[in-house]
């Protein structure tokens, strides 16, 4: 009489825990990605679909497929998880790990503001290839600062919802443009030419520098489209930004409302200008809150321009500059593409009430 071939299939049915822990670890991207297929082969194997088949899908061989049904029907989710493995015990305590942790957090050295990896070392009597997996491990970078500010605008909510309403929902026959300035520019050219870079040599300047004269860029741009309209002045008072008012004014149909979103620099709220837009009732000025630039989308279009074309420029005159900055607002044009904004007001707002939050509880705890 003939035998059946191959193990009889273990039957894996979930929990709606189990099911919904399996599928969160597959959305996840920092777990393992061995972990990440094993949860998928259970998934998968609960559809009531045999190993071979899973096999084929998961491009794993059945017998692994078998093998994970097995430990899981038998340990649950426990028996997905690594097994222990042979090798040289651990030498390094928790409490000693805990104690690298709390000091990089909670302490400074003596001779410095900040640990680093053999200084922290010394201290605790662990080699510095220890202290590295340590704060490698619990995400801990003490060389890094990074720079912040809250802002005290009384409006703010009120114009973060104005502003990001813009955005994400702008108004039918209309243009949003993010209109701002990015002033004193430099021309500046190095005191001994450049050496271009080689195989295994990047590109070399001197620190010292000549300064060649400053000019200031006024942008507008289209949020829509991601279009830009620029134009370079000598400085940068209300004068100049009237007539780049006007520049925008001649460039836009007239059949369009135009909504203007801009910082509260002092240019931008002289009686003049005000006069000016109280005359053209299709203008609509929406101001971000102080010490709030990043919700103007043209910073991100200055941050691109100093990346690409200035931040390693070298200038011999303002002219040569101002040249250099058209060209790049004329490269742009030819195929102009917008940021995407994703984050809406509310997750904007819960964010900074996280952070004001912390920032509260670190003032507490000092006090």
């Amino acid at each position: 009489m003939a035998r059946g071939g191959g193990r009889p299939m273990v039957a894996v049915v979930l929990s709606d825990d189990e099911r919904r822990y399996l599928e969160r670890q597959v959305r996840r991207h920092r777990v393992g990605r061995a972990f990440t297929q094993r949860c998928q082969i259970i998934l998968r194997c609960a559809e009531g679909l045999p190993s071979k088949v899973v096999a084929a899908e998961l491009g794993v061989h059945e017998h692994t497929v078998g093998k994970w049904r097995r430990r899981f029907a038998k340990d649950r989710i426990d028996g997905l998880l690594d097994e222990p493995r042979p090798g040289r015990p651990r030498r390094i305590e928790d409490e000693q790990v805990a104690e690298v942790v709390e000091r990089t957090l909670s302490t400074t050295p003596a001779d410095a503001t900040h640990w680093s990896i053999r200084s922290m070392a010394r201290e605790t009597g662990l080699s510095h290839t220890t202290v590295r997996r340590i704060w490698s491990a619990f995400g801990l970078q003490p060389h890094r600062t990074e720079t912040f500010k809250l802002s005290s605008d009384p409006l703010f909510v009120d114009k973060v919802r104005d502003i990001v309403g813009l955005y994400l929902s702008p108004p039918d026959r209309a243009l949003v443009l993010c209109v701002d300035e990015k002033s004193q520019i430099q021309a500046l050219d190095r005191e001994q030419p450049v050496l271009p870079m080689l195989p295994g040599i990047p590109e070399r300047r001197t620190h010292s520098y000549l300064r060649h004269g400053t000019t200031s860029l006024f942008a507008a741009l289209d949020v829509a489209t991601g279009f830009v309209i620029g134009k370079c002045y000598k400085r940068h008072r209300a004068k100049e930004f009237l007539d780049f008012l006007k520049e925008i004014d001649g460039r836009v149909p007239d059949d369009l409302e135009v909504h203007i979103v801009m910082d509260n620099y002092a240019t931008h709220k002289t009686q003049t200008i005000r006069t000016w837009l109280a005359r053209r009732p299709r203008y609509h000025v929406h101001f971000t809150p102080t010490s709030a630039s990043w919700i103007n989308q043209v910073e991100r279009w200055f941050a691109e321009l100093t990346r690409k074309q200035l931040k390693r420029g070298v200038h011999t005159s303002t002219k040569q500059l101002e040249d250099d900055i058209r060209a790049f607002i004329e490269k742009h044009n030819k195929d102009p593409k917008p940021y995407k904004w994703t984050k809406s007001a509310d997750d904007i707002l819960a964010a900074v009430k996280r952070f004001c939050h912390r920032v509260d509880q670190t003032l507490c705890g000092e006090l």
